[in-house]
């Protein structure tokens, strides 16, 4: 079952998608305002650089690991594989600069919110290391906010939240 939120009034309309084809064109009424509006089944181009799926148990395919967006009411789950180094997670906007966005209409993400870094360290182990954006909501980990250019270790299954989102990180198993 798929939900598309209505346009006027933000209220959610649930279907069965399973029963369109993709490019196929659908049109809804609001059962709460009334309000027509259509859709056109089929993925959107950020889905495809993101690869719902869950990938490979936790490990993307360069085995950086990744996070993995948990649904509320601003967006479905979403898993975002990691890469090398510097990866800024933050609202997606169309020509912004972010290389980990997150599919969403919740207000509070900033589009730069926060950074994790991937590296090895000396012995080769991966290190995951996550600082704010700076962002206006501030960056939490485990349930503490990230001070002013404080950086934290974190590691596989650490929750972490930027604005009313909340993030897992699902590292690689080395």
């Amino acid at each position: 079952m798929k939900r598309v939120r209505c346009p006027k009034c933000d209220n959610y309309v649930t279907f069965d998608e399973t029963k369109y084809q993709v490019g196929q064109s659908l049109v809804f009424e609001c059962p709460e305002c009334g309000k027509n509006f259509g859709i056109r089944i089929g993925m959107s181009k950020l889905r495809n650089i993101q690869k719902e799926e869950v990938l490979d148990e936790h490990v993307n395919e360069n085995g950086y690991g990744a996070i993995v967006v948990i649904e509320n009411v601003f967006h479905y789950k979403q898993v975002i594989p990691l890469k090398m180094g510097n990866n800024v997670i933050g609202r997606y906007m169309k020509g912004s600069n972010i290389n980990c966005p997150i599919e969403t209409n919740d207000p509070s993400i900033d589009m730069t919110h926060c950074i994790i870094n991937v590296s090895r360290k000396r012995d080769g182990k991966i290190q995951y290391v996550i600082c704010d954006g700076p962002s206006y909501t501030g960056t939490f980990v485990d349930n503490e906010i990230l001070k002013n250019k404080e950086r934290r270790v974190i590691k596989d299954g650490c929750l972490f939240t930027i604005g009313a989102t909340s993030i897992i990180l699902r590292a690689t198993e080395e």
